[in-house]
């Protein structure tokens, strides 16, 4: 699941929302503002409802990015790092760069976040009691009534032992600690994940065939994103579990072209070793070592009358944020961190210097060699 808009940064991690989000958003606002609000305190104002609604809208994404946050927070107590955090329709998700090293602290992970909309349930609820007591406007009682209601209801349904939720989650830590398989307790947990979508997809088009409720659509919405999003997820730990075992340097491209952070931009165009091949290289330093990564994409936006005058080290995506590995780290362990593009290229680092490059056609390449035809994934 990737962020169609990024948001910026929160403690150092990438916060983004998915296009479903705006669908979602606009819902709850036209909920509360057309229909609930209205039948609990009417003759208000309709531009006073509408502004109740956006505001508790915007406090539910809050909620939800205080659930995303604790799970990264807690990853990385557990020594897990965060890539970044997508909110989208059915809450959040936040992707880490790596996994638990064992059971408990997957458990803990996946655990805080409905404990945290359980807790943040809880802290609507005393709100909407004390403001009632304190004679607030009714709208703002029921604001935070609905919050607490939505929080609890959030709790509960990421509690579903279903992945891509985190009570799917939980259930391959509890897998995982039974069987001591962790990549074949990710595979049970994606099963469990794509029968619970089905089932939701068939009984909300049955509920809307049979009682024409477009309540049912919207149930068959969800679990359409649950079967997707499960679908996906077994699909990586199929991946992950054919590259059990297989070091970095089986699949990256070894003694890679690199650049110069000192050559031209112009210099570099022009070179037919740049042009043809590749579109990413390791760009590196007066000494050899790496000091990035450098595209043609990003030296082709640079203007033409500056081709001259700006070095490779000025455009490059410096080696801070480029995702790195070690020749003999464990392939599976870099597919939570590669995305598409060129600029999200691995750079194979031994002693500093880029020994390799990785990029997702190489794995592809490295799965075909390992799995029987049949099971080859159809897209990487």
């Amino acid at each position: 699941m990737r962020a169609t808009f990024p948001l910026g940064r929160v403690a150092g991690v990438r916060i983004g929302v998915h296009w479903s989000v705006l669908l979602i958003f606009a819902l709850i606002t036209w909920v509360l503002a057309h229909s609930r609000f209205p039948q609990v305190e009417p003759g208000r104002a309709e531009a006073l409802y509408w502004v109740t609604g956006l505001g508790t809208a915007l406090l539910f994404f809050g909620s939800l990015l205080a659930h995303e946050l604790a799970h990264a927070i807690v990853a990385r107590r557990n020594g897990v790092l965060v890539e970044d955090i997508t909110l989208w329709l059915l809450g959040g998700l936040a992707r880490l760069k790596s996994e638990a090293s064992e059971p408990g602290a997957e458990l803990r992970i996946a655990g805080v976040g409905p404990l945290v909309s359980l807790l943040l349930g809880v802290a609507f609820g005393l709100s909407s009691w004390l403001v009632h007591l304190l004679g607030a406007p009714r709208l703002l009682v029921e604001a935070a009534a609905w919050l607490a209601v939505i929080n609890v209801l959030l709790a509960l349904f990421n509690t579903i032992p279903a992945a891509p939720l985190d009570g799917g989650r939980l259930l391959r830590a509890l897998l995982w600690r039974r069987s001591g398989d962790r990549l074949r307790a990710a595979v049970r947990a994606t099963v469990v994940g794509r029968a619970f979508g089905w089932l939701l997809v068939v009984g909300g088009v049955l509920l809307f065939l049979t009682a024409r409720a477009f309540d049912g659509l919207w149930l068959a919405l969800v679990g359409w994103f649950l079967l997707t999003a499960a679908t996906a997820e077994g699909r990586q730990a199929q991946i992950r579990s054919t590259l059990a075992g297989v070091p970095v340097r089986r699949a990256m491209t070894e003694h890679p072209v690199t650049a110069p952070a000192g050559l031209t931009v112009g210099q570099l165009l022009a070179d037919p070793r740049y042009r043809y091949r590749h579109s990413a290289f390791p760009a590196v330093g007066a000494a050899g070592d790496a000091a990035g990564l450098i595209t043609l994409e990003r030296a082709q936006q640079v203007h033409a009358d500056r081709w001259e005058t700006t070095a490779v080290g000025d455009v490059m995506l410096p080696l801070s944020e480029v995702v790195t590995a070690g020749p003999d780290d464990p392939l599976a362990d870099l597919l939570p961190r590669m995305e598409p593009g060129a600029e999200h290229r691995v750079l194979v680092l031994e002693d500093g210097r880029a020994v390799g490059i990785v990029s997702p056609s190489d794995i592809g390449r490295t799965l075909n060699w390992l799995m029987p035809p049949q099971q080859q994934p159809r897209t990487w």
